[in-house]
């Protein structure tokens, strides 16, 4: 798959929709493979670490996983993750784990990491990372229900059970921070650092 207008040889190593999409809209032309990467076992190995350095090292992976097996192309990898109330959440694994984690999302405030990673050759060349803070306002039982209705499976893809560009807005009363974070993706970082290392034109 390609896209874009700009820039050439990108490989996004990322099955994520809304990265697709920003990508996309910001003009890059870029491949998707998706990475074989073992996130669970890998957020095992870290246990204890910060939620940030979680997202750098997954994001970190992916894009040395796909870099591999595809020399001379610079391999961009993402991942985001969520904190609510001193826990973290992974994307849910079922429609009731989903009910589960919005439940004990309502009327707290979620903070969304999102990091990137460049490699080339297995290599990394490049992390960044950011975070956004959402107020999530108290949620009904009969919201969650339509609103999972309306949305599930979908958001079973998604850290923190929404999509912000759909009827994930609806979750909250409050965000703090850049929208490109809370999309999933520190994309004027990714940005500059492609401008660096010459693949988008400076």
């Amino acid at each position: 798959m390609s896209s874009g207008l700009e820039g050439s040889g990108l490989i996004l190593a990322s099955g994520s929709a809304s990265r697709k999409a920003m990508l996309e809209a910001a003009g890059l032309r870029f491949e998707i493979v998706a990475p074989d990467v073992d996130e669970r076992a890998l957020e095992a190995e870290m246990h204890g670490a910060l939620a940030d350095e979680i997202a750098q090292a997954l994001s970190a992976a992916k894009a040395a996983a796909v870099s591999a097996a595809h020399p001379g192309m610079p391999v961009l990898g993402s991942d985001s993750l969520v904190e609510v109330g001193g826990r973290r959440f992974d994307k849910p694994a079922s429609r009731e784990q989903a009910v589960e984690h919005l439940r004990f999302f309502s009327g707290k405030t979620m903070t969304l990491h999102s990091a990137a990673a460049l490699a080339k050759d297995g290599r990394i060349l490049w992390v960044g990372s950011d975070f956004a803070r959402l107020r999530v306002r108290e949620l009904s039982e009969a919201f969650i229900a339509a609103y999972l209705d309306a949305e599930w499976p979908a958001v079973s893809y998604c850290v923190g059970v929404f999509r912000i560009e759909g009827r994930g807005v609806q979750l909250f009363e409050s965000i703090m921070g850049d929208q490109f974070t809370v999309l999933g993706m520190p994309l004027l970082q990714v940005l500059a650092a492609l401008r660096e290392r010459g693949t988008l034109p400076a």
